[in-house]
């Protein structure tokens, strides 16, 4: 299951890649260069990159590897970096269709759940330097 879980983070990390790329490329606007709006991105690529690495953690639990501990950290960093930048150049309360929305309530969550990918990676890590009997 080793190989799955690295398979799988890899995709993560690309996946974040692509996203944060999308951003950059349309200015923190709602088009980047995907065809689709920023919604649709984030549910794509920002849901299954964030599970990716949880799951990959998961199914590789009692099996140590430094490797995917770093691969796990750096999809963990990927989306606290990414969504502290986001939030860096975005004003906290943003209008769509009308409407006002706080932006602060959308990407604080998804900052914890960077700092728990990056905290699952590190404990990975902890453990593959555990002799195992």
């Amino acid at each position: 299951m080793l190989k799955v879980a690295i398979i799988i983070t890899a995709i993560s990390i690309v996946l974040l890649l692509i996203y944060g790329a999308d951003v950059a490329a349309g200015g923190g606007t709602e088009q980047g260069f995907l065809l689709f709006d920023h919604k649709i991105r984030g549910m794509v690529l920002g849901i299954t990159g964030s599970a990716l690495p949880i799951i990959g953690y998961f199914i590789s639990k009692k099996e140590p590897s430094k490797i995917l501990g770093v691969m796990i950290i750096i999809s963990g960093l990927l989306i606290v970096i990414g969504s502290t930048t986001f939030l860096a150049i975005q004003s906290t309360v943003e209008k769509e269709n009308g409407m006002e929305r706080n932006v602060m309530v959308e990407f604080v969550p998804v900052i914890i759940v960077g700092a728990f990918i990056t905290a699952l990676g590190a404990i990975k890590i902890k453990k593959s330097f555990v002799r195992i009997n």
